[in-house]
């Protein structure tokens, strides 16, 4: 997917602007996979910070270059069907964030009432085709709340796609997180010498461990429409976020085959009086005999058995994990 992300993008910016932020299990595979990128481009985290830090380093660092530069944020796990019309939105929020301190947002009409979604709550009553100034943000609400959202009909989904100039988002990173942001600049003053690998891995896992999220954009936006300067860009372009286990089975359900909304990867299958399911289990025979909306997930190491509306608890699971330091489970 990181592939396919690069190269919708690819007619908008030449290969040497990208920047990535992975992890040290992952950045040989992108090497690999996007040859054509600068390997001094795709960075490591030390340690897992959250996306305030990762989009906040490279906005340090682009700020030496060029403050003026627009920077987007492109999560890796999204699927876009019409990518002509994505293009051009994506033209559209580079003009507005590159005309003052603007930051952009892309937004989803909700077409349903989802909790595992961030949401945008954008000013006024009629919706417009351009973009619209944001009241606030509200992060994955209750099922109650993401259905008063959707009836509302001034709620976008957040799509996590993000864009502004290196010198505004450096500036917001110094008003709300003023003791990540020197480390952050610490880091990027030392790109391109000896000691950048060395004071990354000191420096860095000093930073919050907070999404760009929490950390900018809830606190911008309680400035008031008008003096916050973030602007919701709605956005039609077959969006789909796979970050999460209901959103994966929306996907394949739309592509699949299988009655009853049950999606089931295994070496063979029967299925009674069951609908709704999620099934990962590759190297299994499943049969699924009365049960509907759960989410079964069979990896080398572990097992995940939830329902579908419990799913965005998963992280709770991997943070227990993280917790108790158990890092290999066999």
């Amino acid at each position: 997917m990181i592939q396919q992300t690069v190269a919708r993008l690819l007619p908008i910016a030449p290969a040497r602007r990208f920047w990535i932020i992975t992890n040290g299990d992952l950045r040989s595979a992108i090497l690999k996979q996007l040859p054509k990128l600068p390997k001094a481009q795709v960075l490591a985290e030390p340690m897992g910070r959250n996306t305030a830090p990762a989009i906040g380093l490279a906005a340090f660092l682009l700020l030496r270059e060029n403050p003026d530069a627009v920077i987007g944020m492109f999560p890796s796990d999204h699927v876009i069907a019409d990518e002509n019309t994505y293009r051009e939105t994506i033209e559209r929020a580079m003009e507005i964030a590159a005309a003052g301190e603007n930051i952009v947002v892309l937004g989803i009409r909700p077409s349903r009432a989802e909790t595992g979604y961030g949401y945008i709550e954008v000013a006024g009553g009629a919706l417009g085709k351009d973009a619209l100034p944001v009241r606030r943000f509200t992060e994955k609400p209750d099922a109650d709340q993401a259905a008063a959202f959707v009836a509302a009909g001034n709620y976008f989904w957040n799509s996590g796609i993000f864009l502004w100039s290196a010198r505004t988002l450096a500036d917001a990173l110094r008003e709300h997180l003023p003791k990540t942001a020197p480390l952050l600049e610490e880091i990027a003053a030392a790109f391109g010498s000896r000691k950048f690998s060395a004071t990354l891995l000191k420096l860095y896992p000093k930073c919050e461990n907070i999404s760009v999220d929490y950390a900018v954009l809830e606190p911008r936006s309680l400035k008031g429409e008008k003096k916050g300067n973030i602007f919701c860009l709605p956005a039609a372009f077959g969006w789909n976020d796979l970050g999460s286990w209901n959103a994966l089975h929306a996907h394949h359900t739309m592509k699949s085959s299988q009655i009853d909304g049950n999606v089931i990867h295994s070496t063979g299958i029967f299925v009674l009086n069951g609908k709704g399911n999620y099934v990962h289990a590759p190297n299994k025979f499943v049969a699924a005999i009365g049960v509907s909306d759960l989410v079964v997930v069979d990896t080398l190491d572990a097992l995940l058995i939830t329902t579908r509306q419990h799913a965005q608890d998963v992280g709770k699971a991997v943070a227990h994990l993280d917790e108790k330091k158990l890092h290999k489970l066999t």
